[in-house]
């Protein structure tokens, strides 16, 4: 007997029975099902995590000032100013795993044109902060050291503001040179940045305007001579410097601040590329764990079609003999039951692959997550949908083709 004709004999001894070979092939088609939605919306959320954290600035660590004491109340990091504008210098200039550093002053205040108005968020800062945060113009230009040294009246506004003062289908370079106002002053817009979204908190990139950080000091907010007043933004040279970066500014800033040798640290830095890697290790565990759950529900699956067909084995043992009567061999008999419970499990692992994926589109389009489905993920379900097919098909092919034909034939 031929390959084809074994296929053949398998295929319609399939489709005698369609309700229960593909209620056979129902828990292939979930177990594969949920593992391909698991992985992709697992990876989606993955994808989500480090674009969140792209959005903040690549390799980034923020260097805030130290604590307060006060009465047996304690301030946290930022209320006591420790870091100085020479430190910010030293490290940029000393720190070999620093590429740039910039300051971040913060206050919040209303921004105000000839018809609109509308209270944000005013960062003072440097060319190198744009630089740090990936963040390009979406018309004009961004500030200039110029700018910084001599503390020109200029702004550059997020999207959000724009779309408060000026109307959301505003054209970007048709305000560029026009005035607004910050705390009564006025300052000639220079740029628009590029939309930046939100953050993984719901934080709006977007909501906030940009001056240089001597203009932000001597006019919206007065600064403190040689100290910062708020956060300095470094940006390490790559994400394996990243953790050496801030063991180096830790060792910088102790010395230029004398601190003895077991005494805490007046100021603190977060490493927000520990953070995203943190986050991305859960979600890759909670991943794992649902995919494992979901391939217990394969293997489910495969207790399902051994039993169906030791139960179609005995059905058919007249079948059966009669065939080894009229000259089939064993092996055609064991090929015959292999192939049947093969194509269960491959077609049942082809139709779980459709469902997982519309699944995982359903749920992606619901939550707002990127979806991302990976081919080798599709090619490992089909492999191991079909292992499981031979695997637990192989017993009741075995027990088939061992039929004595002389009894199968007797069987009633």
């Amino acid at each position: 007997m031929t390959s084809l004709q074994t296929v053949r004999i398998a295929g319609r001894a399939l489709m005698r029975n369609k309700l229960r070979s593909f209620l056979t092939a129902l828990g292939i088609i979930i177990g594969v099902g949920a593992v391909i939605a698991t992985v992709a919306i697992g990876d989606g959320a993955k994808s989500m995590v480090e674009q969140s954290f792209a959005a903040m600035g690549s390799n980034l660590l923020i260097i805030m000032s130290g604590t307060t004491s006060s009465g047996g109340a304690h301030g946290g990091f930022g209320s006591q100013p420790t870091l100085s504008w020479d430190d910010m210098a030293a490290i940029q200039r000393e720190v070999t795993s620093v590429k740039y550093t910039a300051p971040q002053l913060r206050t919040t205040a209303q921004i105000i044109n000839e018809e609109q108005n509308w209270t944000t968020s005013v960062t003072g800062t440097t060319p190198e902060y744009f630089l740090i945060r990936t963040w390009t113009a979406a018309a004009g230009a961004l500030i200039s050291t110029a700018d910084v040294d001599g503390a020109t009246k200029t702004v550059v506004l997020g999207q959000t503001v724009v779309d408060k003062l000026y109307g959301p289908n505003v054209d970007p370079n048709a305000i560029v040179g026009q005035s607004v106002r910050i705390k009564n002053v006025p300052f000639q817009i220079m740029g628009v940045l590029e939309r930046k979204g939100q953050s993984a908190s719901g934080q709006d990139y977007d909501d906030g305007v940009f001056i240089p950080s001597s203009t932000f000091q001597a006019k919206v907010q007065g600064g403190l001579k040689q100290y910062l007043s708020g956060v300095i933004l470094a940006n390490a040279t790559s994400n394996d410097t990243t953790a050496r970066a801030e063991r180096q500014i830790t060792s910088l800033l102790r010395e230029r601040h004398h601190l003895r040798k077991g005494s805490d640290d007046d100021f603190s830095i977060r490493n927000l590329s520990e953070l995203a890697n943190a986050q991305q290790e859960g979600t890759r565990t909670l991943t794992t764990l649902l995919a494992s759950i979901a391939a217990v529900s394969l293997l489910v699956g495969g207790v399902g079609i051994m039993n169906i067909m030791l139960v179609s084995v005995t059905e058919r043992t007249r079948e059966i003999g009669l065939r080894m009567a009229v000259g089939a061999r064993r092996s055609d008999i064991l090929y015959q039951f292999l192939v049947e419970s093969l194509t269960l499990s491959v077609a049942g692992g082809i139709i779980g692959i459709a469902t997982g994926i519309a699944t995982a589109e359903e749920l992606a389009a619901k939550f707002a997550w990127p979806l991302l489905v990976r081919p080798q993920v599709i090619a490992v379900a089909v492999v191991f949908s079909g292992l499981v097919g031979v695997g637990f098909g192989l017993y009741p092919a075995r027990k088939a083709s061992r039929l004595d034909p002389i009894e199968a034939l007797r069987f009633e």
